[in-house]
């Protein structure tokens, strides 16, 4: 195994006891924010509050990062509310939080330096679907579960599936992806185009929807990914795909991990369109069954499902039985019905709270980690292997038909050795990923809980180069300051 030694991407000034080490970053003076209050109250009326309950919701997300609430939230309905809002904010150079459902990961709706939290759930129209184009247009408030179930009488569905019923402007902001990213793509392939408002207040279209151009720099994929530190999405066009004509799901246990990861590499080289592929460990699959209810088998073992016309649907299944027989499979349990399917996929998407259930009141933080598939099944079994010689109690659930998986640390937050170790665990598996040219975040994105990941993976030349675009589109540092680059 190519095993890497420990790499320290934290500064030392790091608390390493801490769940997180929030930046310590002046808080916007009062003035300040109260002038703008003044200018947005007749524009908003009780759409802008400084509710200290409402403001504490909106300073935090799912993960375990401290909450950072902001001065006030302010709930826009229209990309020119969010334009004057943003232009109030510019004048006097008070912080701007866009926030959609609050299902992110690494702090990315804190609000480091307080300012206005901009809530976009009020943003739910679905402008305009085109079954003929195979796209649509929508709101960034739109969920997906929403737009899903708009769709469903078109023949059409959008795939990109995170776990969360996370926004769509929010998807797009994170370069979310998830369980179908192996056969559909990330939010990277499906947005054709946006509506941003910039940081000076100017509304930007940012393509068409042609389905390739060359037409200058891609502005497009500038702003996805951006996390809010850009501008605020306001509307996504989005490609869309024909539901399948037969949808088969299956879990399938095995009798180690580096079997399972092996079948995955197989199917993956073999060229089987597979739709998901999912691995999870012996400890995840224990939670998963205390959590839901379910009895699988407690070990490693993956969660299959295959897309297309019956016989092509079929078809795939034999070629992965057939690779998953080869390399140890104890047989497949099949979910044939929507609701079996359903009650399959759902005990998957809650894998981090049955990880958190392996200890009750314990808070769970997750490593992301993505490398080249022919690098997975090392990377996975030397992760194994620390995790195992590790005192922290852990499970690995992961993407793993594109190389993502996650390491859930279970801790006490109150037990500083236990965080300590957690902590240095990340690290180690963060720079064994690296090492073999993969990447900090798969999926979750930077926030600022992997701001100092992010320098070890780009190196000063490439943090050089993003804090250049920042300083270009928001010299005043007012779109939510403190999140992916510091300036």
């Amino acid at each position: 195994m190519n095993r890497t030694g420990p790499v320290h991407c934290r500064s030392e000034q790091e608390d390493p006891t801490a769940m997180t080490a929030a930046p310590q970053l002046a808080r916007t003076a009062p003035a300040a924010v109260e002038a703008v209050l003044d200018r947005l109250r007749p524009l908003l009326g009780d759409r802008l509050t400084t509710s200290a309950a409402v403001c504490e919701q909106h300073g935090r997300d799912e993960s375990y990062h401290d909450p950072m609430p902001p001065d006030a939230v302010a709930f826009a309905e229209s990309t020119e509310e969010v334009a004057a809002i943003v232009r109030a904010c510019a004048d006097h150079t008070v912080p701007v939080i866009p926030f959609g459902t609050g299902t992110s990961l690494e702090g990315h709706v804190a609000a480091l330096r307080g300012g206005i939290c901009l809530d976009l759930s009020h943003m739910t129209a679905i402008l305009e679907v085109r079954p003929e184009d195979m796209d649509c247009t929508v709101q960034a408030g739109v969920t997906r579960k929403q737009l899903n179930e708009h769709l469903r009488d078109t023949g059409l569905f959008f795939p990109i599936d995170p776990g969360a019923d996370a926004s769509l402007g929010g998807m797009a902001a994170t370069r979310a992806s998830g369980t179908n990213a192996v056969r559909y793509g990330t939010m990277r392939e499906a947005v054709l185009a946006l509506t941003v408002v910039t940081a000076d207040g100017r509304v930007l279209k940012t393509g068409r929807r042609a389905r390739k151009s060359a037409a200058g720099y891609d502005l497009t994929r500038l702003f996805v990914g951006s996390e809010g530190t850009l501008g605020v999405i306001t509307e996504v066009t989005l490609r869309l795909h024909g539901i399948p004509e037969c949808v088969l799901s299956a879990v399938c246990p095995f009798p180690g991990l580096k079997a399972a990861v092996d079948t995955v590499i197989e199917t993956i080289q073999t060229g089987v369109p597979i739709a998901r592929i999912e691995f999870l460990d012996a400890n995840q699959m224990r939670g998963i069954n205390a959590y839901s209810g379910t009895d699988y088998a407690i070990a490693p073992t993956l969660f299959l499902e295959f897309h297309g016309t019956e016989a092509f649907a079929r078809e795939q299944v034999g070629m992965v039985e057939a690779i998953a027989a080869e390399h140890g499979a104890t047989g497949f349990q099949w979910a044939e019905t929507l609701e079996d399917r359903n009650r399959l996929w759902q005990a998957r998407h809650n894998a981090y709270y049955a990880g958190l259930a392996l200890k009750p009141g314990a808070k769970g933080f997750s490593s992301d980690v993505c490398v080249p598939i022919s690098r997975l099944a090392d990377c996975l079994a030397d992760t194994a292997e620390d995790c195992a010689a590790s005192s922290v109690v852990t499970a690995i659930v992961g993407h793993v038909g594109d190389g993502n998986f996650h390491v859930l640390f279970i801790v006490d937050p109150d037990a500083p050795e236990e965080v300590a170790a957690a902590r240095a665990l990340n690290d180690r598996i963060v720079a064994r990923a690296l090492a073999m040219e993969g990447t900090c975040t798969g999926e979750h994105g930077v926030g600022y809980g992997k701001m100092a990941f992010l320098e070890a993976e780009h190196g000063p030349e490439g943090m050089a180069v993003m804090r250049a675009l920042k300083v270009a589109l928001d010299p005043d540092d007012i779109m939510n300051p403190g999140k992916i680059v510091r300036v």
